[in-house]
Formats: structure tokens, C-alpha cells, sequence
């Protein structure tokens, strides 16, 4: 499986982005699926994960409120809808899957397979 993430860009405070995560391979729709991000000079941190089949979603308490993350297993995508976004979102965002087995979760050693991360810079 490779993960392809997208729709990074640069937005004001307040505002919103989505970003989408394509994944390749037959296992994905079996799997949790999660999206961390690292700021610049920082360690990559969870935001969300989900599980396989979108019964249970899991959020960092930062983002609660703000950020929704969703799947969609026939297109193979999962996506994090970002609103309210605060200058502290500003990261490379990155999407991963989880191990065969694993629930959503915060801990990246859950997680088997990254995207390449995308960039979300939010301005004042």
C-alpha cells in the first residue's frame, strides 16, 4: 500500500482546508487509517485516526470540534475537513495506515505505511 496525501495550502486563521489521502493496494479499506502533522523544528504529533469501517474516530483535544476526519473505502480516501483553523495548525500533514488488527489510535507505532505529507500554512 502507498499513501498519496493532497490539499495543503496556505489560509488565513479561521479559515478551512480538506485534506485528501489516496491510498493504493487492497488492504486499505481493512484498516484504521490516521493523520499526524509536524510542525517545523517539532515531533510529529497525532490529529486524528479513524477506523476501518468509520465507526469510531479518535481526536487530539486541540482539534476537537475543528477537524473531522472521514473515509471513503470504495474510492480508497480518507480526508480531514479542517475549520477554525488557528496559526498553531501550521504543519506538514501526513496520512498514515494503520497495522492489520489496530483500532484508532494516537501512537505512530500503531501505523505502517505514510504518505509524503503535505504543507498547511495558516496566516494571520
Amino acid at each position: 500500500v502507498q499513501l498519496q496525501a493532497s490539499g495543503g495550502g496556505l489560509v488565513q486563521a479561521g479559515g478551512s482546508l480538506r485534506l485528501s489521502c489516496v491510498a493504493s493496494g487492497r488492504t486499505f479499506s481493512w484498516r484504521a487509517m490516521g493523520w499526524f502533522r509536524q510542525a517545523p523544528g517539532g515531533v510529529r504529533e497525532f490529529v486524528a485516526s479513524i477506523s476501518w469501517n468509520a465507526d469510531s474516530t479518535y481526536y487530539r483535544d486541540s482539534v476537537k470540534g475543528r477537524f473531522t476526519i472521514s473515509r471513503d473505502n470504495g474510492k480508497r480516501m480518507v480526508y480531514l475537513q479542517m475549520t477554525s483553523l488557528k496559526l498553531d495548525d501550521t504543519a506538514v500533514y501526513f496520512c498514515a495506515k494503520g497495522k492489520y488488527g489496530s483500532g484508532p489510535n494516537k501512537d505512530p507505532a500503531v501505523y505502517d505505511v505514510w504518505g509524503q505529507g503535505t504543507q498547511v500554512t495558516v496566516s494571520s
